[in-house]
């Protein structure tokens, strides 16, 4: 990464974008669900180069919601090699954010950096997002499709898999929201991480 010249990583919601508009980000990856009006901030923002997609934060098909689907992230990989090309010549500074900075940002974020170093570990990846983003809880729809498209061999689904073990350690509360909200699946897949940690 420090190769790269990237200076700075964040991950945010939407209410904490104004927090932002004066940090000279060069970079921006907007995930807002699909009904979402534009946010007026970003014309305080310095200039910068903008990815905005929509979908909803889900990882079941759910009546009335747009799941995320395979080209989407192929356009967050396609901002990634435009935003690898300007951090090799200029620096560059991102955010990523959806709407509360938790879930598709994260995931976002985690796909970004896993194509930005291929050789780096997913578990160290995934750190490094709780790292900037504690309460992280990375989208599973879009980290599978991650997977696949870098050729990470399950490697990020497994080490997204044992971040949810380790989240629910600390905020056990989060299993039923996600039980409640269609994401059991990730839910089950922290019991199954917890199952065959040593």
């Amino acid at each position: 990464m420090n190769s790269l010249n990237i200076s700075m990583l964040t991950i945010c919601g939407l209410e904490e974008l104004d927090q932002h508009a004066s940090r000279p980000i060069t970079h921006i990856l907007s995930i807002l669900d699909p009904e979402y009006p534009e946010p007026p901030i970003f014309g305080e923002f310095p200039p910068h180069s903008r990815r905005v997609l929509r979908f909803h934060d889900v990882v079941e098909p759910t009546p009335g919601q747009v799941l995320p689907q395979r080209e989407h992230v192929e356009e967050i990989l396609a901002f990634g090699v435009s935003l690898k090309e300007t951090a090799a010549e200029n620096g560059a500074h991102l955010l990523v954010h959806c709407h509360a900075g938790i879930s598709r940002s994260t995931a976002a974020m985690a796909t970004l950096l896993a194509q930005l170093a291929p050789e780096r570990p997913a578990d160290d990846i995934l750190a490094q997002i709780v790292e900037i983003r504690p309460k992280a809880w990375p989208n599973l729809r879009i980290i599978e499709s991650a997977d696949g498209l870098l050729g990470r061999q399950g490697t990020l689904v497994s080490a997204v898999g044992r971040l949810y073990a380790m989240q629910l350690e600390r905020y056990p509360h989060i299993a039923e929201y996600m039980r409640t909200n269609g994401r059991s699946r990730e839910v089950e897949m922290a019991a199954a991480a917890r199952l065959l940690a040593p």
